[in-house]
C-alpha cells in the first residue's frame, strides 16, 4: 500500500487529537493498529499497541470501537492474545453491512482503535473446578478467546491434555490452522510444553475435508471420541472441564449435550465442569 495513502481512521473519523480527545472523554484507551492479516474474504485479525496500564486474564474479552459522529461505536471483542503478549489481537467477522465490522474490516496499520479498560469475561480457567482434561469448543471467531488460553502457563499447569476444536463451514476459513497444527509446536517455550498433550481438532462443514460436519454431529455421533482415541463416548465430569465459544444456537446444543453427561456451569465466583461466553456471539 502506498504511505502516502491517508488511513481510514483518519479520512472517516477526523483528527486524531479529536479521537484522543473522545477516548479520555469516555474513559477509554486509544490504541494504534500495528498488523493487520485478512484470512479469507469474511475473516481477518489485527494488532494494537498495549497499554502499559492494561491487565487482563486469558480468555476475556474486551469493547473495541472507531469513533462515530461524536461517539465512539463499540463492540465486543475476545482478546486473542495471551495476558503476557505486549500487543493485543483480534480475530473478527466481515458483515458488509455491520455497524463497526463494515468500517472495521478497512482498517491499516497506523490507524487507531478505541479499546475499553475493563476487560470481561467468564471464559477463564479460574471459572473451571480442578480436572485432567481440557476442552476448548468453538465455531467461527469463537476460536479467538482459545488462542489466549492456550498460550497461558497457568492452563497448562492446571490440565494435563488440552484439546482445541474449530468447526467453519469452508477449509479456507480455519483461520490460524498453521499455527495450531505446526507453529506453535515450534515455539521456544510452548513446544515442549504442548509435546504429547495438545490436539487441534478442526471440522469443516461444507465441501471435502478429513473431519467433516459439525463438531456437536462428530460428538453425538462417536466420530470425535474414536478419532482421539478417547475411551468412552462422553465427557467425564470428574476430569473433563469444557470452554465453549459460537454461535447462540451452538452454545445452547452444546450445553444440552453437556449437561447429559452430568457436568454443570462455572462461574468466577463457583467454578464448575464448563464455562460458556453468553455475553456475545462468536
Amino acid at each position: 500500500m502506498s504511505a502516502s495513502k491517508p488511513s481510514m481512521s483518519m479520512e472517516r473519523s477526523g483528527p486524531l487529537a479529536d479521537m484522543a480527545s473522545m477516548a479520555e472523554a469516555k474513559n477509554l484507551f486509544l490504541e494504534r493498529v500495528t498488523w493487520v492479516h485478512h484470512w479469507s474474504e469474511g475473516l481477518f485479525s489485527f494488532r494494537s499497541e498495549r497499554p502499559q496500564s492494561f491487565r487482563f486474564r486469558s480468555g476475556e474479552f474486551v469493547m473495541i470501537g472507531l469513533q462515530n459522529d461524536s461517539k465512539p461505536l463499540m463492540r465486543a471483542y475476545s482478546i486473542a492474545s495471551p495476558n503476557w503478549e505486549e500487543h493485543l489481537e483480534f480475530f473478527s467477522v466481515k458483515v458488509p453491512d455491520g455497524p463497526l465490522t463494515s468500517r472495521l474490516q478497512h482498517i491499516e496499520v497506523g490507524d487507531h482503535i478505541f479499546i475499553s479498560k475493563k476487560p470481561v469475561g467468564t471464559l477463564i480457567v479460574d471459572a473451571l473446578a480442578p480436572g485432567k482434561r481440557l476442552f476448548m469448543i468453538g465455531t467461527g471467531t469463537g476460536l479467538a478467546p482459545f488462542l489466549s488460553v492456550l498460550r497461558d502457563p497457568d492452563t497448562h499447569e492446571r490440565f494435563s491434555e488440552i484439546i482445541v476444536t474449530h468447526t467453519v463451514r469452508e477449509e479456507q476459513e480455519l483461520a490460524y490452522r498453521e499455527f495450531l497444527e505446526t507453529e506453535i509446536h515450534d515455539d521456544e517455550i510452548f513446544g515442549e510444553m504442548l509435546k504429547d498433550r495438545f490436539t487441534y481438532y478442526p471440522t469443516v462443514t461444507r465441501g471435502e475435508f478429513k473431519t467433516p460436519g459439525r463438531i456437536t454431529d462428530r460428538i453425538r455421533g462417536g466420530e470425535f471420541a474414536e478419532d482421539l482415541a478417547l475411551n468412552n463416548n462422553r465427557f467425564d465430569p470428574e476430569h473433563d472441564r469444557v470452554m465453549l465459544c459460537g454461535s447462540l444456537s451452538f452454545n445452547k446444543e452444546m450445553e444440552a449435550l453437556l449437561q447429559e453427561h452430568g457436568l454443570h456451569e462455572g462461574h468466577n465466583s463457583a467454578p464448575g465442569s464448563y464455562v460458556v461466553e453468553r455475553a456475545f456471539v462468536g
